[in-house]
């Protein structure tokens, strides 16, 4: 009934897997080919030396076998048992002493003597009767420029200037040759190096504009200037320093002028300019007690001749003025300045926050100490230095510096006690509050025969060493003592009861 049957086999053919193999592609590429080269070298000589030391007699100390101890000298023990317990009070009480808080030990061959290690000139400079008016070293320490223009009476519309830069660490060191000259149609009036780029310097003009020098380049030198505009100075710009920007790691130029303008510039060296970025302006009316501005006639503007940084409170600045007033300012001010508009392309701000007692004339100079948050000393034509606390009106103590105008100042960046200041007679005196006496710790006389000296500063790296500018055009390099430059015990502490003191 049933039975087997074979049938022929059927296929099918898959059209999805001919259409893919119809879809594939085969490509291929190949690299240039890549040569190889093998090189030997073998030195043409080769040398083996030793040395050996001469034999000498030693001695081998052994400790005596147990049981073997040498006899004690008569007496010992019981010496050790009588000052053990004298002994043990001592070493306990001078752990708990403060007597040498702040003291660092200094291993280094103790130079006891101050001298004038260099005397940098320039020639030509000296010729035309140009004076230093500003000097300033760069981040490392080793590079030193000074500006050169006029601090007395010229024809300054026209008369050209310079800024000259030296490496004390160059050998061969010329002090007649300065490393670079920076030709300035201008006389300039002052210089800041920048914090951390040591081939940038910031320069104010007599004329009122602000230029930023690179001295790394080969041909123009100029990396920003503000120019002749609205936004420019038109008075002698006075003071020039660095201060950080609104941006992460920026720095923007300040520059402050006898006109009564703090302005700060953005430094665009793309289009090779500054950019005024805010501005403020000190007005008469709006100064904190100004009864001692009241009484003067002329201007609303307070002519700003001085102004220092906080190194504390990076939105604190002080500025001293012509008519011998201090006052303290604050960045983030937010009150508009009572100034009728001048074309300016900012709101200008009135920055005064707190006025300090006036002196009978120009403030030629401020600094903040760099020990101290509160504490500063300001000099000027009244011949004193008067050291104030940012918390009073009135100074803690006054010195006499000079029967003549006192021009610069500078607190010691290590000694907290210590700061010096250069007269107009030719002298820069140093003094140690740590004293008992009021007098000059030192005097460095500069040989001018009696002209001015118009500007000093420390190194930032090299503790060791003073720069001062000369009315002569002569820049003084000064190599000083242990005693000036070593911190001594309790220092800190001194200046701190110093500043806690009330005026009377």
């Amino acid at each position: 009934m049933f039975t087997d049957e074979t049938l022929d086999a059927l296929g099918v053919e898959s059209l999805w897997r001919k259409s893919q193999q119809f879809a594939q592609e085969s490509r291929g590429c190949q690299t240039r080919p890549v040569h190889t080269a093998e090189a030997e070298i073998q030195p043409l000589l080769n040398a083996d030396n030793g040395t050996q030391t001469d034999p000498q007699d030693h001695h081998i100390y052994q400790l005596p076998p147990k049981g073997e101890l040498q006899p004690e000298s008569p007496g010992l023990r019981d010496f050790l048992h009588r000052v053990e317990d004298m002994v043990v009070k001592e070493l306990a009480s001078n752990a708990k002493s403060h007597a040498f808080d702040g003291f660092d030990v200094n291993w280094e061959d103790q130079n006891e003597t101050v001298s004038c290690i260099h005397c940098l000139q320039y020639p030509s400079a000296q010729e035309k009767g140009l004076q230093v008016t500003s000097i300033s070293w760069s981040c490392t320490g080793s590079v030193i420029a000074c500006a050169f223009g006029r601090v007395d009476d010229g024809d300054w519309s026209t008369e050209k200037s310079c800024v000259c830069t030296w490496n004390l660490d160059r050998r061969g060191l010329n002090p007649k040759r300065p490393d670079m000259v920076i030709d300035v149609a201008r006389p300039v009036m002052s210089l800041s190096f920048h914090p951390s780029q040591p081939s940038l310097i910031a320069g104010g003009l007599y004329s009122g504009e602000v230029v930023v020098w690179d001295t790394n380049r080969t041909q123009d030198l100029i990396l920003a200037q503000t120019g002749m505009s609205t936004d420019t100075h038109r008075e002698p710009v006075y003071q020039v320093a660095w201060v950080p920007g609104p941006r992460r790691g920026e720095m923007v130029v300040l520059s402050a002028g006898s006109g009564g303008r703090v302005l700060l510039w953005t430094v665009d060296s793309d289009e090779g300019r500054l950019v005024l970025s805010a501005g403020f302006a000190l007005i008469r009316q709006q100064v904190p007690h100004n009864s001692a501005l009241s009484k003067n006639r002329g201007s609303s503007n307070v002519g700003v001749t001085s102004l220092a940084l906080s190194p504390w409170d990076l939105d604190t600045f002080l500025v001293g003025s012509e008519s011998g007033l201090v006052l303290k300012c604050s960045f983030s001010a937010q009150t508009l300045a009572a100034a009728p508009p001048d074309g300016e392309s900012v709101t200008l701000r009135a920055p005064a926050q707190f006025s300090f007692s006036p002196r009978g004339g120009p403030v030629h100079s401020l600094h903040c100490s760099p020990f101290h948050r509160n504490l500063f000393v300001s000099v000027g034509t009244d011949g004193l230095a008067h050291l104030h606390s940012l918390l009073q009106p009135d100074p803690l103590l006054s010195l006499r510096v000079s029967d003549s105008y006192v021009f610069g100042v500078r607190w010691s960046p290590t000694r907290p006690l210590l700061f010096a200041a250069a007269t107009g007679q030719g002298l820069v005196q140093i003094f140690d509050l740590g004293r008992k006496s009021l007098r000059p710790a030192a005097t460095l006389d500069q040989l001018t025969g009696g002209q001015p000296v118009y500007c000093l500063e420390f190194n930032p790296r090299r503790k060791d060493l003073l720069a001062v500018g000369n009315s002569d055009g002569s820049v003084n390099i000064w190599h000083l003592s242990t005693e000036l430059t070593e911190q001594g015990p309790r220092e800190t502490a001194k200046l701190e009861q110093l500043a806690n003191e009330v005026a009377e």
